[in-house]
């Protein structure tokens, strides 16, 4: 009998959490009643929460205040989420050269500071209070829910890594908080046999209750497993995120594993949607953020995608008031949705699927595939050296990664070296330079590539 599992859930994690003075537990108590909102009362929700979003950056912020007086309105002129289409995108260049102006004069301020991992090649530094970090933390926890993923399981994370923290007492912390929380993390990064059977391995050794997982990762695992016949489990629900989850990839992994449930998210907000049990689309934290799927009009303006069209992807963290990120472009495509109310009963807006995030697969030097994201996770904590990013694997299986420097014409000495650990580390035995570019140029769909890999014509 799991004994320890229901004294984590209804004792010690809620204890934990508030003697850090965080209010996870009654926020994620809120958010399981909001989701049965009706949308008008959730838009409603939304409203309120913008205006007082954009009041705190008008009053506070030199950039906000800017750009709505070039808008011609106040933020009391926000009636629908409509009414944001009257003001820009904020892009990755923008939110690098705004940061000090978006930065709000009065409190709450910021009291977190990352980095996000560069899935579009170009990495940039958010900031935000300690609201926007509860609400985070329970949105995760209601999202993941839909896919049964409780606080009190044991949760296997097939995720990438990045490097170790220097500090002595930080990996320890890491490490206890882990135990605790029941959490065992396997690097998904490595494709080769050997280590897919050591991941099995230590699967079978931890018996988990969910699995979490880079999509590719979870899906290359399932198929391993499969086509060698080792599945001695019961159903295991896998969530995924990172990438988009293919229909062949989840019928992978619900072979393998279960029931697999696609999420999407960002550094820069954390979770933004989540799939229910329904599988049909991906539903939106409206509590916490206005996701919008928009398409750019010939003048420069916007409009929000109709049902089935495929737009850009635009997020306000409703939240976050002592740095706002209003409009922020993630870099990724999405299909929209009608407002209509789900299978499940939930009326909140959905999103997906969601297109952009497909990276292409390394080889290291003996052949064994690695997982294209892995570089994307090491910038995720260079803390904004880099300008802009891209790997390319040449006919030869040597590697190059292509590099715009933040400032300089060099990455300092520290990241360079931290750089090539990396990839001694993930490529062995794959030639590996860096090459300092000017520009990275787009591609003629007005995509950065990531991770490039050539192949004979």
């Amino acid at each position: 009998m799991d004994l320890y599992g229901p004294l984590l859930a209804k004792a010690l994690f809620p204890a934990f959490e508030a003697a850090r003075g965080r209010p996870t537990v009654p926020l994620l108590r809120y958010l399981k009643t909001t989701e049965r909102w009706s949308l008008e009362a959730l838009r409603d929700l939304q409203i309120g929460l913008l205006r007082r979003l954009l009041r705190h950056a008008y009053t506070h912020t030199t950039h906000y205040r800017e750009v709505m007086d070039n808008a011609g309105m106040r933020p009391e002129d926000i009636e629908s989420v409509e009414d944001l289409h009257r003001l820009p995108l904020l892009d990755r260049d923008t939110v690098r050269a705004t940061m000090n102006d978006r930065l709000a004069a009065a409190p709450p301020k910021f009291v977190i500071k990352k980095s996000t991992s560069g899935t579009t090649g170009e990495p940039v530094v958010v900031k935000y209070n300690a609201e926007s970090r509860h609400w985070r933390d329970a949105t995760r926890w209601r999202g993941y829910g839909w896919g049964g993923y409780h606080v009190g399981m044991r949760a296997l994370h097939y995720w990438g890594f990045g490097p170790r923290p220097e500090s002595w007492i930080k990996r320890n912390k890491i490490t206890i908080d882990r135990m605790f929380k029941r959490d065992l993390y396997v690097d998904c990064t490595p494709r080769g046999d050997e280590p897919l059977r050591a991941a099995i391995a230590q699967l079978r050794r931890f018996q988990p209750q969910v699995i979490v997982a880079y999509s590719a990762g979870a899906a290359a695992l399932a198929r391993f497993i499969t086509e060698n016949k080792l599945r001695t489990w019961d159903t295991i629900p896998v969530l995924v995120g990172a990438e988009r989850l293919w229909p062949q990839d989840r019928d992978a992994i619900e072979e393998a594993f279960g029931p697999a449930f696609e999420t999407y998210g960002c550094r820069e907000v954390m979770l933004m949607a989540s799939e229910c049990e329904a599988h049909a689309g991906m539903h939106t934290s409206m509590e916490t953020l206005v996701v919008e799927v928009v398409m750019r009009n010939a003048d420069g303006t916007t409009r929000s995608a109709k049902p089935g069209e495929t737009g850009e992807v635009v997020v306000t963290d409703l939240h976050n008031l002592a740095c706002p990120m209003i409009r922020y472009l993630t870099g990724d495509l999405a299909v929209a949705h009608p407002a209509e109310v789900c299978a499940c009963g939930r009326s909140l807006q959905k999103v997906g699927p969601i297109e952009g995030r497909t990276v292409e697969t390394l080889r290291d030097g003996r052949g064994n595939a690695v997982g294209g994201m892995v570089f994307n996770i090491l910038f995720g904590v260079m803390d904004q050296v880099v300008k802009k990013f891209q790997v390319v694997q040449k006919l030869d299986g040597s590697v190059v990664m292509k590099v715009v420097p933040q400032t300089g014409d060099k990455l300092p000495e520290t990241n360079r070296k931290a750089i090539q650990a990396f990839a001694d580390k993930y490529l062995p035995g794959a030639p590996f330079k860096i090459e300092y570019v000017a520009d990275i140029p787009l591609t003629a769909a007005g995509k950065r590539k990531v991770v490039v890999v050539e192949r004979p014509s």
